[in-house]
């Protein structure tokens, strides 16, 4: 996963605004007890943080993957 994905996935989750500052200040487990952007920052895959974010968060795995986006 690159890191636009994560951040599109962030933001289809929880909103452009929310996702910054859950990110920034969200401190998770399964990520060293640090926040998804100390992981990012230190070189961590995207997708294992974007999947430990779901997990703290409680989001219902159908939704890992995100939205459904209509072709144009």
């Amino acid at each position: 996963m690159r890191l636009s994905d994560f951040w599109r996935l962030m933001d289809d989750e929880f909103g452009e605004r929310y996702s910054r500052t859950l990110a920034r200040d969200l401190v998770v487990d399964g990520l060293g007890d640090r926040t998804a952007s100390e992981a990012l920052s230190s070189g961590a895959d995207p997708k294992a943080v974007w999947e430990a974010v779901c997990r703290a968060q409680d989001v219902p795995r159908e939704r890992w993957l995100g939205r459904d986006v209509k072709p144009h």
